[in-house]
């Protein structure tokens, strides 16, 4: 019945920060850009980010004085990413240079190592390598 992630949805105030982040620390495609010009929030603009057969659709309403003119459901960020990765320590050193330090973290069991950055907004990334047997 259920294949697969389809798309994880961010919104945003900022944009250009996130896109930068997600496209130029974590390695992220942008595949589109798009304006619903009419919602009931104003216009909302959507970029749409790819890794890995996996879309993160970043959205923002540009016109937006606050979260408050948004509706009800909407909030800043989501509640946590995880990311795949295939070298804990490496991608921990990758992203320090980068400026990006782990939130806490690595964590090392036998079946995986865990650990947690923030993108610019602070929204929660779970970093998970799994040690296959």
């Amino acid at each position: 019945m259920f294949k697969r992630i389809d798309h994880i949805e961010l919104l945003t105030a900022a944009p250009k920060r996130t896109i930068d982040f997600y496209v130029g620390v974590l390695g992220f495609r942008e595949r589109e850009r798009t304006r619903i010009p009419e919602t009931p929030s104003g216009p909302l603009d959507l970029v749409y980010l790819e890794l890995g057969g996996t879309t993160v659709e970043v959205m923002c309403y540009p016109e937006a004085k606050s979260l408050q003119s948004c509706s009800a459901e909407q909030r800043l960020g989501w509640q946590c990413l995880a990311l795949e990765v295939d070298d804990m320590d490496g991608t921990l050193n990758m992203l320090k240079q980068k400026g990006v330090e782990a939130a806490w973290g690595p964590v090392k069991r036998p079946d995986y190592a865990r650990a947690e950055i923030r993108d610019p907004d602070g929204n929660p990334i779970e970093l998970r390598q799994w040690h296959r047997r």
